[in-house]
């Protein structure tokens, strides 16, 4: 979410980095500045009535202590309490409505980020390794698994359903050993290797800008306040959810291997075939927090890091500068690596 003080003290920056994604969200822009105007004039006057408890409560101790009549301003102080118990709930709602229309608006564009309005304005950096020229037609990942029986698609619908598998033997093998062979290098990077549960509660996805946004894409336990996650970007940011870290301790580089979830509700017309937008995958993740000077540097490395290990695999692949059009919600400048495959 985008920080609330960086939003009262300069709306039109927000709006601005709006236009460069293209969003169309006028309406949402109209309907937040109106919620912030009523937040700050309800705070206001809060601290007016706050101010002026205080203004009687020290003349009525003045009193009390000339042992003077002080029924009148007893009278006042317990009015003024109970107008400012009343207040300060208003204002507390006023300020779960401001962060409700708040949560739904995406990060901030970086300055680096080219301006443009969809996938075909993005821009290629580099490549790395030569795509291979086959002189036969290859065969897709899932002809290969299903006809050497590493990946049991009818499995992993009969024990739970479509978008679900079952990987076994020499597939089994080749999973875990790449699994390893990322944490490996990523140790290497300098990144701490770290397990993480797989369910997380509600503050957690608010946190990390998977709620409100996209409730849909999100597997909810029932009748508890708990999800599986998505990705372990959750879980490693959120290991610093309301910490304050010394700039001394920074960087920290994270890395994990979970298994992830999601429902995929806007696939709908994609490519799901084989491994492709399954609702249970496992994934390793790099997390680095550090400090917004070194944000770029802090890129430039998870991205050597991750290249070193698509290398080693001998996997061309290339960088990608998405544009302004293509940033995904929390993102506010991106990189991909597309790779060849």
């Amino acid at each position: 979410m985008i920080d609330k003080k960086l939003l009262l003290q300069d709306f039109d920056k927000v709006a601005l980095s709006l236009k460069k994604r293209n969003h169309a969200m006028d309406d949402e822009l109209e309907r937040l500045r109106e919620a912030i105007t009523h937040y700050k004039k309800q705070l206001i006057e809060l601290e007016g009535l706050q101010a002026f408890q205080n203004k009687v409560s020290k003349e009525f101790g003045i009193k009390m202590a000339q042992k003077m009549d002080t029924s009148d301003l007893k009278k006042e102080l317990e009015n003024n309490k109970i107008k400012l118990n009343e207040l300060s709930k208003s204002v507390g709602e006023a300020e779960q409505e401001m962060d409700l229309k708040l949560s739904i608006i995406p990060n901030l564009v970086d300055e680096k980020t080219p301006l443009g309005a969809n996938e075909e304005d993005n821009i290629e950096i580099k490549k790395i390794l030569t795509p291979r020229v086959f002189t036969f037609k290859p065969k897709e990942h899932f002809e290969l698994a299903q006809q050497n029986g590493w990946i049991d698609f009818e499995s992993g619908v009969k024990l739970a359903k479509s978008r679900f598998s079952v990987i076994r033997g020499f597939g089994a093998k080749i999973y875990r050993a790449l699994i390893h062979l990322m944490l490996d290098f990523n140790e290497k990077n300098g990144f701490e290797i770290i397990y993480t549960p797989a369910l997380v509660n509600e503050k957690m996805l608010f946190g990390t800008g998977q709620l409100p946004k996209f409730k849909e894409d999100v597997f909810k336990i029932e009748n508890e306040n708990l999800y599986l996650i998505p990705t372990a970007e959750v879980t490693l940011t959120n290991l610093y959810n309301d910490t304050i870290i010394s700039v001394e301790n920074l960087p920290i580089k994270m890395t994990a291997h979970t298994p992830c979830f999601r429902s995929e509700a806007g696939s709908a017309g994609k490519d799901t075939r084989g491994m492709i937008r399954q609702h249970q995958f496992d994934k390793v993740e790099l997390v680095a927090i550090t400090h917004p000077k070194e944000s770029d540097v802090m890129q430039e490395h998870m991205l050597e890091s991750a290249s070193e290990i698509l290398k080693a695999l001998e996997l061309p692949h290339r960088f990608v500068q998405l544009c302004s059009g293509d940033l995904g919600f929390s993102a506010s400048n991106t990189i991909d690596i597309e790779v060849w495959l």
